[in-house]
C-alpha cells in the first residue's frame, strides 16, 4: 500500500442505491492526532489495524495489516476512543472506478458520504449523478473526527 489519494463527496440521492449490497463496519482509533491516525477495523467478519499520515493535499501515507478479529473486538470494546464508527459500506461501480458508499449509524446517524480512491491527485474524474458536494479537504468528514464531533451533534451547543 503506501499512501492513498482519494476524494470525498457528500451523496445527495439514493439513485445508488438498488442493488447494492453492504458490509457492516465497526471502527475505532487508538490514535488520533493531526500527524497521524491507528485505526482498528472490523469490516464483515474480517479486521484490520491501519496507520495513516497527515494529509499532503488530497494524498496521505497509509498502511493496513490484516489483524486476528478477536483482538480487533476487544481492542475495540477496550482500547479505542469512544464513540465508534458504525457504518455499512457499499462498493459500487461508475466510469471505471470503484466508489465506496458510507452509510453512517449510531452517533453519526443521517451522514451519508461517497469515497473515491485515484492513482494521483491530478486525476481526471467523472461524478455520478448522486455525488453531491466534495467535502475532501472538510476535516469535520474524516471518520477520525467523527469520533469527537459526531454527525449528531453538528449544529448544537
Amino acid at each position: 500500500m503506501g499512501s492513498e489519494t482519494e476524494r470525498k463527496f457528500l451523496v445527495r440521492s439514493e439513485s445508488w442505491k438498488p442493488g447494492a449490497v453492504g458490509v457492516p463496519y465497526r471502527q475505532g482509533y487508538l490514535c488520533r492526532q493531526a500527524a497521524r491516525t491507528v485505526r482498528v477495523r472490523v469490516a464483515g467478519g474480517q479486521a484490520y489495524l491501519t496507520i495513516k499520515g497527515q494529509a499532503q493535499g488530497i494524498t496521505r501515507l497509509e498502511y493496513e495489516y490484516p489483524i486476528p478479529l478477536a483482538d480487533a473486538q476487544a481492542l475495540l470494546e477496550q482500547l479505542c476512543l469512544k464513540p465508534l464508527i458504525e457504518k455499512t459500506r457499499y462498493r459500487l461501480e461508475f466510469a471505471g472506478r470503484v466508489w465506496e458508499v458510507d452509510e453512517f449509524a449510531g452517533e453519526n446517524q443521517g451522514l451519508v458520504v461517497a469515497e473515491v480512491e485515484l492513482e494521483g491527485p491530478d486525476q481526471p474524474l467523472e461524478l455520478p449523478d448522486w455525488v453531491g458536494e466534495e467535502v475532501t479537504h472538510d476535516p469535520r468528514y474524516l471518520n477520525a473526527n467523527l469520533v469527537e464531533h459526531p454527525f449528531s451533534r453538528w449544529g448544537k451547543p
